[in-house]
């Protein structure tokens, strides 16, 4: 109980009123006549018996009267803590992700909290969660008891990856909605890899009591294959090849067996000596799959308790060398001796490179090849950049080098960028540009240090779109002026080099970073990074370009998604909108693009959940939010969650004045039996 405004109490004093009144009073008698005082005697009567409280129900009525007046003005309530006011929520979280697959651990998991549902009060309600990366709520606060222990027996092993960080958002997003004190129970293998970089992600509010439940109490020794790497596309088997990275966690020097497999077959194994709690390359020489796409894997040898990551997928594809158009002017000779020479160069040897002049595009089709450049070409056959830009509006790429004869069009064929007055920079005295900052982050210009030290004797100015639609900055000059442009047109994309491929405009055909560069370039306008054998479950695949959907033009391009086992995991309504989609689930995934291409992507779970180690007790103890047992911790967050929230709160102000404006009618009446008028007699 509490008071409004206590400062009220201080008219307690007034209860020396009622004290007062029939106290401290003067006495009076009533005169009586009489004919003559000479039959009276003198005598001396004591005032005590008139000092004496008198009429005593009176009395305490109206000091009754005083002490509610000053109770009402304090203004009472009562406070009830929102656990007192309805039952405290219990949220049930049980850990899926990929290392739960090992042993019996989720079925453990999942048997504990059946248990501890079974503990609940039948009108308390609980709520089902699972833990991956996000928490995913399965139920909502309910009392059914049926339902909720469906919801738990429905729990499936996923192939995520468990993060603690992702749970301390979820609650804290609960605890702001729930009225209610919250008891977290988590069902867990408690990996360390589980912990986010920051502790304070998977911090919880002070509501919420945290009760671990652990389902085992030792690391597991785990040897897997960490990573597999190797091109996406193979042209020369014998030159393509396989390496294969295996780790132990948590376990002693051995030897393992470590077998290439192609379409379900075994076609080499190798031994490979792992050092104790350490990491051993394998590598296979050749890469021998038939054309077409294919399913691959490297598999170790199961020799520990958790099989499941013993297996590494990735995908390739066999083809011959694709054609790559290059448009230039008929007295440029350099850019495709250059171009042509660095795409020959490349390890895999994917392109072939097909030279063309400005006047022999009349009869060209730009489809029949994996991407077009142009080379520092001013203008463009009406007809073939027609057909060249339907090309690219259809997923096709091209990529332009803006040389020094474009500055004088003023504008970029197919893509129809601006461009100002080009910059001399040995004209102004600085002799050269170097390149400046870059996107790392994209394909395209990943892995090409080597662009610090090219010099740029000559850039054009490319004037960018004021809003920045559908334009991506990948590469800048020191003055920061762009130098590698991504522009999207309809399902398809073009870059934009603002320098040209000849020896003129700069010095990049000299240097040693010339060929790493025009292979990424080739590499990604070919779309061959949409193949990949090292994809994690939880990312993302893209389908069709932002630019394409914006215009509308996605709907009557549908994309096919097969995922693994046969499942689709896009609607037929989501095919033909979607601009990505997340891989849910390990195995491989055939799609088919909205520009006609397929692919085969291999999915393969996290290996951080490989790491089987677990939260030392020290740490749990701090995320359940104090070092004392479960119980006490979850006293303490309740007494922290009591004094953070006002809980329910009831006033009882009018109750106080009913029983003032009783006790005032009872006092009414009986002053009136004990103080009226006396009656005289006859």
């Amino acid at each position: 109980m509490g008071l409004f405004s206590p400062w009220f109490l201080a008219g307690l004093a007034a209860l020396g009123l009622p004290v007062y009144v029939h106290l401290l009073r003067r006495h009076t008698s009533t005169p009586r006549p009489v004919s003559s005082l000479m039959f009276f005697e003198r005598g001396t009567q004591s005032s005590v018996r008139h000092r004496r409280l008198r009429y005593l129900l009176l009395f305490a009525l109206r000091a009754l009267l005083v002490l509610l007046l000053v109770l009402a003005f304090a203004q009472p309530f009562l406070k009830r803590s929102a656990a007192a006011a309805s039952d405290r929520l219990m949220v049930i979280a049980v850990d899926d992700s990929f290392s739960m697959r090992a042993g019996t651990r989720l079925a453990d998991a999942k048997q504990e909290a059946l248990k501890v549902l079974g503990t609940r009060r039948s009108t308390q309600r609980a709520q089902i969660v699972v833990l991956t990366d996000q928490m995913q709520v399965l139920t909502q606060p309910i009392a059914d008891a049926a339902a909720l222990q469906a919801a738990v027996a429905g729990i499936e092993p996923s192939d995520t990856h468990g993060n603690f960080g992702g749970l301390g958002r979820g609650m804290r997003a609960l605890a702001e909605a729930a009225p209610t004190l919250i008891d977290l129970h988590v069902f867990s293998d408690m990996q360390t890899s589980n912990m986010p970089g920051n502790f304070a992600e998977m911090v919880l509010p002070g509501k919420v009591s945290l009760r671990p439940h652990p389902v085992v109490s030792a690391p597991l020794p785990n040897w897997t294959v960490e990573s597999v790497r190797t091109s996406a596309q193979v042209v020369d088997p014998k030159k393509s090849q396989v390496l294969a990275v295996v780790t132990g966690y948590g376990t002693p020097a051995a030897s393992r067996t470590a077998s290439l497999v192609m379409e379900g077959k075994t076609v080499a194994t190798k031994r490979v000596d792992v050092p104790a709690n350490g990491r051993a390359n394998v590598v296979f020489d050749s890469l021998d799959v038939p054309y077409g796409s294919s399913r691959c894997a490297v598999r170790l040898d199961s020799a520990d308790g958790f099989p499941a990551d013993d297996e590494s997928l990735f995908a390739v594809q066999r083809a011959d060398p694709e054609r790559v158009l290059f448009v230039h002017a008929a007295t440029d000779t350099r850019s495709p001796l250059y171009f042509g020479t660095a795409l020959a160069s490349a390890a895999q040897r994917s392109f072939v490179l097909q030279p063309i002049n400005v006047e022999q595009t009349a009869e060209i089709d730009p489809s029949r090849y994996a991407f077009v450049v142009l080379s520092d070409v001013a203008t463009l056959p009406q007809l073939f950049e027609n057909k060249l830009r339907r090309f690219v509006e259809g997923g096709g790429s091209v990529l332009i080098a803006a040389g020094a004869s474009d500055a004088s069009a003023q504008r970029l064929p197919v893509v129809g960028q601006r461009v100002g007055d080009g910059h001399f920079f040995a004209r102004g005295g600085a002799g050269f540009a170097s390149a400046g900052a870059m996107d790392a982050s994209h394909p395209a210009v990943a892995s090409t240090d080597g662009l610090a030290e090219t010099k740029f004797f000559y850039a054009s100015s490319l004037q960018l779109p004021s809003d920045g639609s559908h334009t991506r900055v990948l590469a800048r000059l020191a003055d920061s002026s762009p130098l590698l442009v991504e522009q999207s047109i309809g399902q398809g994309h073009a870059l934009i080099f603002a320098s040209g491929f000849d020896n003129v405009t700069n010095d990049l055909p000299l240097q040693p970073a010339f060929v790493p560069f025009v292979d990424r370039l080739a590499q990604y306008l070919a779309g061959v990074g949409q193949v990949s054998g090292a994809k994690l479950v939880g990312s993302f695949v893209p389908l069709r370009s932002l630019s394409g959907s914006a215009a509308g033009q996605s709907h009557g391009s549908p994309v096919e998604v097969m995922g693994p086992g046969g499942s689709r995991p896009l609607s037929l309504a989501q095919e033909a909108t979607a601009q990505s989609f997340s891989l849910t689930r390990a195995g491989f995934y055939q799609v088919r693009f909205a520009n006609g291409r397929d692919a085969l992507i291999a999915a393969n779970p996290d290996r951080r959940e490989s790491d089987l180690q677990l939260i030392p007790a020290e740490t749990l103890r701090l995320w359940s939010g104090s070092g004392a047992p479960d119980a006490s911790a979850n006293e303490a967050a309740g007494a922290t969650a009591d004094a953070a929230q006002p809980g329910s709160t009831y006033g009882l102000w009018w109750w106080v004045m009913l029983v003032l404006l009783i006790a005032a009618l009872a006092e009414s009446i009986v002053a009136s039996g004990y103080l009226g008028t006396p009656r005289e007699h006859a």
